[in-house]
């Protein structure tokens, strides 16, 4: 007879131990090392050729209690050119004024940084600022999503853009101000902050009317919600504040002229040359394509979810990255807190792994990465670009040299700062005077053709006593000529006095104690230009060098410099 008996009941499968959580002040800790890192990642080396003009302005204001206009520091900022008469294009004199005075309290602010520590000062409000801009993104993802990592993720990929734009300019008061305000219109929270940001803001930088753009955005926002439904909570403060924020911002020494300014620098030359104004390539892989590409990506992936104002924001501020390369760190923004708040969320654990080992990986990581920067020397770097024309301002103080100057544009902006009152400059980086930048370009390359006039000439009209110049156009590395031409034997009125790595002087007359070198020593400064910019990691002046001795006849130079340039894989 079969057993009745039940079969025994298989013995219950333990459940596997859970992994306790992260302590509680991991994520304090994390959070401490990030904003280490971006301190550190953000703090490159000091002053390009704009701070330092920026510097004596603010200097200059707190000095004489005055805006620096008319201009002081220039002497041909309202000079008429003797080769172009008349203005560089319409309303060259009103946009002329408005850049003399729309950054005075941003001036003031940078010149109280050095003034109170030095580049250091200067390094380390840069720093702060830029970090805080990109922190304002992962704000705005974490207050959206609550993702830890997500606004962690936003925000150091905004910070690898920043890393671009630390130049010590005003230009980094709006990336503050602006993702300020983007993230008061997002929370709706403290929009009675509104009108004094914009007040200070109008009064630090131009930029300011991009705060006005991201007003008209939310504000759209809110009637295509009301046409929707009931009208938004918060909707009147928004609009009340919005519109009491953009009056304010009229309380700066140009008043509302901005618009009209920009529309003036469609008809200038040298935007047309400037870089920072060019467009970026689109088909090239970069922080701003991707973000640009990931933004458009994730709003037609989340069309039906995805709020009115973030479609707004992103046509606007990409149009804007299109358009012109100085405006992609408002491009990779808006992307970098489109794709973090809208990306599918994702497991807390991946292959396996426990979440927790991940956290205490991602100190690992943030704590080696600031290490690395430290290390290698690329952090806290208090100290000036080496490009600066130190040596050259130094022999001229030196010496008491008096006189008119020409320089080139990059080295006008630390020679203000050095030289001013003793010599004010030709130019310098703010190009008030585009006939005058001109006639810059035809004398540094000893233009000689029938249609204008020749470099010397030029040097004639304008009265120059005193020539400071480095020999390479600093972009495309392309040699000025104008030491070619003082180089020739058969000229006798000028005198080369000093040259170094950086620099070259020639003085029609040599101050007292200066002893003239011979003439062809400014070929061989012009090489020794060359060689500190190979070291600096700029090259293409080996392309100016072969020209040169090339055009000169010096075949074996010519040859060595081919060399040169072949070694460096150029050609």
């Amino acid at each position: 007879m079969p057993s009745r008996r039940k079969p025994a009941k298989p013995a219950p499968v333990p459940a596997p131990a859970k992994m306790p959580p992260a302590p509680a002040w991991l994520r304090p800790v994390i959070l401490g090392l990030s904003a280490f890192l971006l301190l550190a990642w953000l703090s490159p080396q000091a002053g390009d050729s704009d701070s330092w003009w920026h510097l004596k302005t603010g200097q200059f204001l707190i000095r004489q209690h005055r805006l620096p206009v008319p201009d002081p520091f220039a002497y041909t900022t309202y000079f008429h050119s003797p080769s172009h008469p008349g203005p560089a294009y319409p309303g060259e004199e009103t946009t002329r004024d408005f850049n003399l005075t729309m950054e005075w309290l941003a001036d003031v602010a940078l010149y109280a940084a050095f003034a109170a520590a030095g580049l250091a000062g200067l390094v380390l409000m840069r720093a702060a600022a830029l970090s805080l801009f990109s922190a304002l993104a992962g704000l705005m993802v974490y207050r959206r999503t609550h993702g830890f990592y997500r606004a962690l993720a936003a925000t150091l990929a905004v910070a690898f853009v920043a890393h671009h734009f630390t130049g010590d300019r005003p230009q980094y008061f709006t990336f503050v101000f602006f993702a300020l305000t983007l993230n008061l219109l997002d929370a709706r929270r403290a929009l009675w902050l509104l009108p004094p940001l914009f007040l200070v803001w109008a009064n630090c930088h131009a930029g300011f009317f991009l705060g006005w753009v991201l007003i008209a955005i939310y504000c759209a926002e809110g009637l295509y919600r009301r046409w929707r439904g009931p009208w938004p909570q918060g909707e009147r403060r928004l609009w009340i504040a919005g519109i009491a924020a953009i009056a304010v911002s009229g309380i700066n020494p140009n008043g509302f002229r901005v618009f009209e300014v920009l529309r003036n620098y469609r008809h200038s030359p040298l935007m047309s040359q400037v870089w920072e104004w060019q467009r970026p390539a689109l088909l090239e892989l970069s922080p701003f394509t991707v973000l640009l590409c990931g933004g458009l990506l994730v709003l037609l992936w989340n069309r039906r979810q995805a709020r009115l104002a973030d479609w707004l924001l992103f046509a606007a501020f990409g149009a804007a990255g299109i358009l012109a390369f100085r405006n992609i760190i408002f491009t990779c923004f808006v992307g970098a807190f489109l794709v973090a708040a809208y990306v599918p969320a994702r497991s807390k654990a991946r292959r396996g792994v426990p979440w927790p080992l991940l956290e205490y990986a991602a100190a690992a990581l943030l704590l080696a990465a600031a290490g690395l920067l430290i290390g290698q020397g690329r952090a806290f770097q208090f100290h000036a670009y080496g490009r600066t024309p130190v040596g050259a301002a130094d022999f001229l103080a030196r010496h008491h040299v008096e006189g008119r100057l020409f320089n080139t544009y990059g080295q006008g902006g630390y020679l203000i700062w050095r030289l001013w009152p003793q010599m004010p400059v030709f130019l310098d980086g703010r190009m008030l005077n585009e006939s005058v930048a001109q006639d810059a370009q035809r004398i540094l390359f000893a233009a000689d053709d029938t249609g204008g006039k020749s470099a010397q000439e030029l040097l004639e009209a304008y009265g120059i006593d005193v020539i400071v110049m480095d020999c390479f156009e600093p972009v495309s590395g392309a040699a000025y000529y104008l030491p070619i031409l003082l180089s020739d034997p058969n000229q006798t009125e000028w005198k080369l006095v000093y040259r170094d790595d950086h620099d070259l002087i020639y003085m029609r007359r040599p101050a007292p104690g200066v002893e003239p070198m011979p003439l062809l020593d400014g070929l061989a400064g012009m090489e020794e230009q060359c060689f500190f910019l190979m070291s600096d990691g700029a090259p293409a002046c080996t392309k100016g060098m072969l020209d040169v001795f090339t055009l000169t006849g010096d075949h074996d130079r010519a040859r060595k410099w081919a060399y040169i340039r072949q070694a460096a894989h150029l050609e």
